[in-house]
């Protein structure tokens, strides 16, 4: 009998882990369940806090964990931060479930050296962060913000209608996709379904021969910022892309361009981009995700009429959370049945 540790969220609740693995583990396995008070308390983004070292986008503590696991072999969860003093004090620990697209609140290194294998949930909400991706621009180009704004407001602008202010349609538009992964690429495939142009810029991957035939070009990022109307960001928060959209780039954009973040606040210059908006360089932006979350309710950015914003919930999709449930108790199961995993970290 394979004892596993659940601790989920009020978005991924240990309930929906456990049925999924008791489903396809049945008598072999028994669960224990917790969850944690996140999305109604925010989570910890630090990258210093004491024993903590290296991890990120966590909730809880260790000693949380280590309560709850006691002589657990395997720990399912999707915030709690797993330390190396968590692994260093759990010897029968020997499989780690993280709900997520990467292990960022796991100490990677510290399982390798302890024999922990560690898998994950890569493009879990890849279509719910796609789809949103289309309403995020449909929303800035359309003047859908700035419509509901005004109306909440007691203002009806029919000036919104003014052949100056108007929007186009993705039809009669050029968007450029930054990054070709898992939430590009379904970016990509719904745009064409609008008859959108569309430029793709990511060095390490090639387009399908789909995309390709369907018109889709591979450019490098210069001629995707020249030619855009707007500009998607997709790509992970690597060294090389933290940073990626400043000053330069932004200014490398044509006038009235919007620029779209559904991805992470890291890719971005966010003063850079204020200034941008503000001078009236950028037509407008969406941003789903910040520099600092939560964000200061200071921040010049949320003041500015050209901007429509969310508190990062792109991938907040019921679907996301069957497609990662699923997805941990397959890998429970070929743990416990001696295959190898299908997304080792």
């Amino acid at each position: 009998m394979t004892t596993v540790a659940i601790i989920g969220d009020r978005f991924m609740e240990s309930s929906v882990f456990e049925r999924e693995i008791l489903a396809l583990c049945g008598d072999r396995v028994t669960c224990k369940c917790m969850d944690l008070t996140w999305p109604d308390e925010p989570m910890e983004h630090g990258y210093a806090a004491p024993g903590l070292e290296g991890l990120k986008e966590y909730m809880g503590t260790p000693e949380m964990v280590l309560s709850h696991l006691q002589d657990a072999q395997v720990l399912v969860t999707h915030l709690a931060p797993v330390s190396a003093g968590v692994l260093e004090s759990a010897p029968n620990l020997k499989l780690v479930g993280v709900s997520r697209g990467g292990p960022v609140n796991i100490a990677m290194e510290e399982a390798r050296q302890r024999g922990v294998l560690v898998v994950n949930t890569p493009g879990r909400n890849a279509s719910a962060v796609a789809e949103f991706t289309i309403g995020a621009i449909i929303a800035e180009t359309r003047n859908i913000t700035k419509g509901h704004e005004s109306l909440r407001a007691g203002d009806y602008r029919g000036d919104l209608y003014r052949a100056e202010i108007a929007g186009n349609e993705l039809s009669d538009m050029c968007v450029g996709v930054i990054g070709y992964g898992n939430v590009g690429t379904r970016v990509v495939k719904l745009l064409r379904a609008f008859g959108t142009r569309v430029l793709v810029n990511d060095p390490y991957v090639q387009l399908s021969v789909d995309d390709s035939r369907g018109g889709v070009e591979q450019v490098s990022l210069d001629t995707l910022l020249k030619e855009a109307d707007v500009v998607t960001l997709h790509p992970r928060v690597t060294k090389e892309t933290t940073g990626m959209i400043g000053a330069n780039e932004f200014a490398a954009m044509k006038p009235g361009a919007v620029v779209v973040n559904t991805a992470r606040g890291p890719l971005m210059d966010y003063d850079a981009l204020f200034e941008a908006l503000s001078s009236g360089h950028l037509g407008g932006a969406m941003l789903e995700t910040f520099a600092v979350e939560p964000t200061n309710p200071e921040d010049p950015l949320l003041q500015l009429p050209n901007v429509t914003l969310t508190p990062h919930i792109a991938g907040a999709s019921r679907k996301t959370v069957k497609i990662a449930a699923k997805k941990i108790a397959e890998e429970v199961r070929r743990w416990i049945s001696d295959e190898p995993p299908l997304s080792p970290c």
